[in-house]
């Protein structure tokens, strides 16, 4: 897994749907420096955060991890 594509990906998911990093993180109840320690810190998440932010987010965990371009490829 690539903690900086990741990071990406979330920041820019964020911006497409128009909801702040704050509130992401806020809301799924995740520290408020996850975004700077996947970007600096090389950080990787459990499982579950991942699944969490996916969850939120309304896409795969694929695509949070940077293996789908498809935003949502777990759904039929």
């Amino acid at each position: 897994m690539n903690n900086l594509q990741m990071a990406k990906i979330i920041k820019d998911t964020c911006k497409n749907q128009g909801i702040t990093i704050a509130k992401l993180l806020s809301e799924c109840n995740i520290r408020k420096s996850l975004i700077y320690d996947l970007e600096k810190r090389n950080y990787t998440p459990s499982v579950a955060v991942v699944e969490q932010i996916a969850e939120y987010l309304n896409c795969s965990v694929d695509y949070l991890l940077g293996r789908t371009e498809k935003i949502n490829s777990h759904k039929l």
